[in-house]
C-alpha cells in the first residue's frame, strides 16, 4: 500500500519499533486519515523525531487506569495501528497540526526502556499482514445491512447523510470511515480496531449501532454524532 510518498509492500518494509501516542477514543485504521492537534512537549519531540526518520507513529489506546498506576504511563491496549505522518503544520503557538494515514495494525510488544520522553514499543505486524492489501474482504461485507443500520441510526437521531457519496464509496472506505466517525466509547473503538477482518468489523459496527438505537428507543439514552 502507499501512504504519502512511501510504499509498504510487505511487513518487512516496516520497522520493528515504533514511538506510540496513547490516546483514548482515537481510532486509526488502514488507509484512513486521522487529524491530530499535538501540544504536549513529549509528543512535539516525538513528531520531530518522526519527521527526521521514517515518519511512522503507533496510535494505541491506553487501558483504563488501575490504582496505583501512574496516569502518565498507563497500560497500553494489545493492538494499535501504525500511521504515516503525511501532513504537518506549525501553528505559531508551539503546537503541531498533523495528519496520520493508517498503514497497518500491529500487536503491541514489550516497551523499550527509552531515554526519550515519549514511549516506544516493539511491534509485531505479522498477524495483520493482510492490512497492506487494499480492498481485502470487501466482497464478504453485507453492505446492504450496513447501509440499513446507518439509515436507522440517522433517522433515530434526526441526522442526514450525503447518500450519493455513501453509495459511491468503496466498501472498505465506507466501513472504516463509519468506524472512525462513530461516536462510541474507547472499548467499542478498540473492538472495531481488533476485528479480525473487514467483514467482522462491519458486523461489529452493526451490532454496536443496533444496541445503541435500542437503548435510545427504550429511553436509556443513546449517543449522537457531534
Amino acid at each position: 500500500m502507499q501512504a504519502g510518498n512511501a510504499i509498504y509492500e510487505t511487513i518487512a518494509d516496516l520497522p520493528p519499533v515504533l514511538p506510540v501516542f496513547p490516546l483514548s477514543g482515537a481510532l486509526l485504521l488502514p488507509r484512513t486519515q486521522l487529524p491530530l492537534n499535538i501540544f504536549e512537549p513529549r509528543y512535539i519531540a516525538m513528531i520531530d523525531a518522526a519527521l527526521s526518520g521514517n515518519r511512522l507513529i503507533g496510535m494505541v489506546q491506553p487501558m483504563p487506569l488501575q490504582m496505583p498506576e501512574d496516569p502518565d504511563v498507563p497500560r497500553l491496549a494489545h493492538v494499535g495501528c501504525a500511521g504515516r505522518l503525511t501532513s504537518f503544520q506549525e501553528t505559531g503557538d508551539g503546537r503541531y497540526l498533523i495528519t496520520l494515514q493508517g498503514v497497518t495494525r500491529f500487536a503491541v510488544g514489550p516497551e523499550l526502556e527509552a531515554i526519550t520522553a515519549y514511549r516506544q514499543v516493539e511491534c509485531d505486524f505479522a498477524p495483520f499482514a493482510p492490512d497492506l492489501q487494499s480492498g481485502m474482504g470487501e466482497d464478504d461485507v453485507d453492505r446492504n445491512s450496513l447501509l440499513e443500520t446507518l439509515r436507522a441510526y440517522l433517522d433515530a437521531n434526526n441526522l442526514e447523510a450525503d447518500w450519493q457519496s455513501v453509495s459511491e464509496a468503496e466498501t472498505e472506505v465506507l466501513v472504516n470511515a463509519l468506524c472512525m466517525m462513530c461516536p462510541y466509547g474507547p472499548q467499542e473503538k478498540q473492538a472495531l480496531l481488533e476485528a479480525r477482518d473487514l467483514k467482522t468489523r462491519a458486523e461489529t459496527l452493526i451490532a454496536i449501532t443496533e444496541m445503541d438505537i435500542a437503548r435510545s428507543q427504550n429511553g436509556d439514552g443513546g449517543t449522537t454524532l457531534q
